[in-house]
Protein backbone atom coordinates (compact mmCIF):
# COMPACT_ATOMS: atom_id res chain seq x y z
CA UNK A 1 0.00 0.00 0.00
CA UNK A 2 1.38 3.75 -1.12
CA UNK A 3 2.36 5.42 1.75
CA UNK A 4 -0.25 8.43 1.00
CA UNK A 5 -3.10 5.84 1.40
CA UNK A 6 -1.46 4.94 4.78
CA UNK A 7 -1.31 8.18 6.22
CA UNK A 8 -5.15 8.58 4.96
CA UNK A 9 -6.12 5.58 6.42
CA UNK A 10 -4.51 6.37 9.65
CA UNK A 11 -5.52 10.12 9.94
CA UNK A 12 -9.79 8.83 9.27
CA UNK A 13 -8.97 6.01 12.01
CA UNK A 14 -7.86 8.73 14.57
CA UNK A 15 -10.55 11.40 13.98
CA UNK A 16 -13.18 8.92 13.92
CA UNK A 17 -11.67 7.80 17.62
CA UNK A 18 -11.46 11.47 18.71
CA UNK A 19 -14.98 12.26 17.70
CA UNK A 20 -15.99 9.25 19.57
CA UNK A 21 -14.09 10.21 22.31
CA UNK A 22 -16.00 13.77 22.72
CA UNK A 23 -19.59 11.46 22.22
CA UNK A 24 -18.62 9.29 25.35
CA UNK A 25 -17.76 11.94 27.83
CA UNK A 26 -20.37 14.28 26.43
CA UNK A 27 -22.58 14.62 29.86
CA UNK A 28 -26.46 14.36 30.33
CA UNK A 29 -27.08 17.56 31.59
CA UNK A 30 -30.42 17.86 33.13
CA UNK A 31 -31.86 21.26 32.92
CA UNK A 32 -34.33 23.13 35.15
CA UNK A 33 -33.77 24.02 39.23
CA UNK A 34 -35.80 20.56 40.13
CA UNK A 35 -33.45 18.58 38.17
CA UNK A 36 -30.27 19.85 39.81
CA UNK A 37 -28.85 17.89 43.14
CA UNK A 38 -29.10 19.33 46.87
CA UNK A 39 -25.51 19.61 47.83
CA UNK A 40 -22.21 21.94 49.23
CA UNK A 41 -20.48 23.05 45.86
CA UNK A 42 -17.39 24.37 45.27
CA UNK A 43 -15.84 26.96 42.53
CA UNK A 44 -14.13 25.24 39.71
CA UNK A 45 -11.24 27.98 39.47
CA UNK A 46 -10.27 26.30 35.47
CA UNK A 47 -13.77 26.73 34.58
CA UNK A 48 -15.13 30.34 35.42
CA UNK A 49 -14.84 34.07 34.17
CA UNK A 50 -15.70 37.22 36.24
CA UNK A 51 -16.09 40.07 33.70
CA UNK A 52 -17.10 43.46 34.57
CA UNK A 53 -17.62 45.88 31.91
CA UNK A 54 -18.01 49.84 31.89
CA UNK A 55 -18.42 52.96 29.20
CA UNK A 56 -14.99 54.36 27.99
CA UNK A 57 -15.61 58.19 27.27
CA UNK A 58 -18.97 57.62 25.23
CA UNK A 59 -17.27 55.66 22.25
CA UNK A 60 -17.12 52.38 23.76
CA UNK A 61 -17.08 49.45 26.32
CA UNK A 62 -14.27 48.59 28.52
CA UNK A 63 -13.84 45.04 29.30
CA UNK A 64 -12.12 43.95 32.01
CA UNK A 65 -11.82 40.37 34.13
CA UNK A 66 -10.52 39.27 37.52
CA UNK A 67 -8.39 35.70 37.08
CA UNK A 68 -8.36 34.76 40.96
CA UNK A 69 -11.82 33.87 41.97
CA UNK A 70 -13.34 31.63 44.90
CA UNK A 71 -16.08 30.91 45.91
CA UNK A 72 -18.72 27.89 47.74
CA UNK A 73 -22.16 27.82 47.02
CA UNK A 74 -24.73 25.43 48.94
CA UNK A 75 -27.63 24.85 47.09
CA UNK A 76 -31.02 22.35 47.99
CA UNK A 77 -33.55 22.52 44.42
CA UNK A 78 -36.52 21.90 46.48
CA UNK A 79 -35.49 25.15 49.13
CA UNK A 80 -34.16 27.67 46.63
CA UNK A 81 -34.57 30.52 49.21
CA UNK A 82 -31.97 28.95 51.78
CA UNK A 83 -29.57 28.72 48.75
CA UNK A 84 -26.37 30.14 49.72
CA UNK A 85 -23.38 31.74 47.59
CA UNK A 86 -20.31 32.80 49.20
CA UNK A 87 -17.14 34.70 46.51
CA UNK A 88 -13.73 36.07 46.96
CA UNK A 89 -12.08 38.34 43.67
CA UNK A 90 -8.47 38.88 44.48
CA UNK A 91 -8.15 42.62 43.07
CA UNK A 92 -4.42 42.22 42.14
CA UNK A 93 -5.98 39.34 39.63
CA UNK A 94 -7.30 42.45 37.37
CA UNK A 95 -6.58 41.62 33.78
CA UNK A 96 -7.37 44.30 30.87
CA UNK A 97 -4.81 42.57 28.59
CA UNK A 98 -2.55 45.92 29.32
CA UNK A 99 -0.03 45.76 32.21
CA UNK A 100 0.85 49.53 32.39
CA UNK A 101 -2.99 49.84 33.07
CA UNK A 102 -3.13 46.95 35.17
CA UNK A 103 -1.09 49.18 37.46
CA UNK A 104 -2.90 52.39 36.70
CA UNK A 105 -5.97 50.61 38.26
CA UNK A 106 -5.09 48.61 41.23
CA UNK A 107 -3.46 52.19 42.09
CA UNK A 108 -5.37 54.00 44.89
CA UNK A 109 -7.29 56.19 42.20
CA UNK A 110 -9.24 53.13 41.38
CA UNK A 111 -9.17 49.83 43.14
CA UNK A 112 -6.66 50.55 45.36
CA UNK A 113 -5.68 46.81 46.07
CA UNK A 114 -2.87 47.48 48.30
CA UNK A 115 -5.30 48.63 50.88
CA UNK A 116 -8.51 46.72 50.02
CA UNK A 117 -6.95 43.32 48.36
CA UNK A 118 -10.23 41.38 47.96
CA UNK A 119 -13.57 41.81 46.90
CA UNK A 120 -16.36 39.89 49.20
CA UNK A 121 -20.22 38.36 47.96
CA UNK A 122 -22.27 36.33 49.66
CA UNK A 123 -26.01 36.49 49.65
CA UNK A 124 -28.67 37.38 52.28
CA UNK A 125 -31.57 36.08 50.16
CA UNK A 126 -32.96 33.77 47.17
CA UNK A 127 -35.71 34.55 44.92
CA UNK A 128 -36.37 31.96 42.22
CA UNK A 129 -37.74 34.14 38.89
CA UNK A 130 -38.31 30.64 36.22
CA UNK A 131 -37.48 27.25 36.45
CA UNK A 132 -34.10 28.02 35.46
CA UNK A 133 -33.62 31.47 37.33
CA UNK A 134 -33.25 32.88 40.32
CA UNK A 135 -32.19 36.45 42.05
CA UNK A 136 -29.18 36.14 44.15
CA UNK A 137 -29.16 39.35 46.49
CA UNK A 138 -26.29 40.21 48.30
CA UNK A 139 -24.22 42.41 49.68
CA UNK A 140 -20.81 43.09 48.27
CA UNK A 141 -17.92 44.46 49.52
CA UNK A 142 -15.72 46.51 47.75
CA UNK A 143 -13.35 49.23 47.94
CA UNK A 144 -14.16 49.05 51.92
CA UNK A 145 -17.62 49.94 51.26
CA UNK A 146 -20.65 47.13 51.73
CA UNK A 147 -23.77 47.98 49.94
CA UNK A 148 -26.32 45.54 48.17
CA UNK A 149 -26.45 44.51 44.70
CA UNK A 150 -28.26 41.62 43.02
CA UNK A 151 -27.02 38.78 40.90
CA UNK A 152 -29.50 37.60 38.38
CA UNK A 153 -28.76 33.34 38.24
CA UNK A 154 -29.40 31.35 34.78
CA UNK A 155 -28.70 28.00 35.65
CA UNK A 156 -27.43 26.17 32.60
CA UNK A 157 -28.10 22.42 34.60
CA UNK A 158 -25.95 19.96 36.17
CA UNK A 159 -24.21 16.61 35.11
CA UNK A 160 -21.74 14.41 36.47
CA UNK A 161 -18.44 15.16 34.89
CA UNK A 162 -16.79 11.73 33.33
CA UNK A 163 -13.14 14.74 33.28
CA UNK A 164 -13.14 15.22 36.76
CA UNK A 165 -15.53 12.37 38.80
CA UNK A 166 -17.68 15.67 40.31
CA UNK A 167 -21.54 16.69 39.75
CA UNK A 168 -21.52 19.38 38.25
CA UNK A 169 -23.18 22.51 38.26
CA UNK A 170 -22.89 25.18 35.54
CA UNK A 171 -24.63 28.44 35.99
CA UNK A 172 -24.08 32.44 33.96
CA UNK A 173 -24.93 35.71 36.32
CA UNK A 174 -25.31 39.29 35.54
CA UNK A 175 -25.42 42.38 37.48
CA UNK A 176 -25.10 46.33 37.60
CA UNK A 177 -24.15 48.72 40.05
CA UNK A 178 -22.54 52.05 40.34
CA UNK A 179 -18.67 52.06 41.26
CA UNK A 180 -19.64 55.48 42.61
CA UNK A 181 -21.50 53.55 45.58
CA UNK A 182 -18.41 51.64 46.62
CA UNK A 183 -16.19 55.24 46.88
CA UNK A 184 -14.49 54.08 43.23
CA UNK A 185 -16.06 57.38 41.47
CA UNK A 186 -12.49 58.80 39.67
CA UNK A 187 -13.35 60.48 36.14
CA UNK A 188 -17.28 60.06 36.30
CA UNK A 189 -18.76 60.91 33.97
CA UNK A 190 -15.92 60.58 31.14
CA UNK A 191 -15.45 56.80 32.53
CA UNK A 192 -18.98 54.89 33.54
CA UNK A 193 -19.96 55.21 36.58
CA UNK A 194 -22.08 52.03 35.79
CA UNK A 195 -20.35 48.79 35.93
CA UNK A 196 -22.00 45.56 34.06
CA UNK A 197 -20.99 42.34 35.75
CA UNK A 198 -20.64 39.61 34.37
CA UNK A 199 -19.97 36.03 35.70
CA UNK A 200 -19.49 32.35 34.27
CA UNK A 201 -18.84 29.16 36.23
CA UNK A 202 -18.95 25.56 36.96
CA UNK A 203 -19.25 24.28 40.46
CA UNK A 204 -18.23 21.06 41.89
CA UNK A 205 -20.33 19.02 44.20
CA UNK A 206 -18.10 18.00 47.39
Amino acid sequence: MPNHWLKIIIVLVVSVFLVSCGTLIQPRVKTGIVQLEKGSYKLDQTHVAVLFKINHMGLSTFVGRFNKVDATLEFDPKNIAAAKLSAIIDIASLDVNNPDLEETLRGSSWFDAEKYPQAFFKTTNVNLIDQNSAVFSGELSLHGVTAPIDLTVTFNGGANNMLTGFYTLGFSATSTFNRSTFGVDYLIPAIGDTVALEVYAEFQQQ
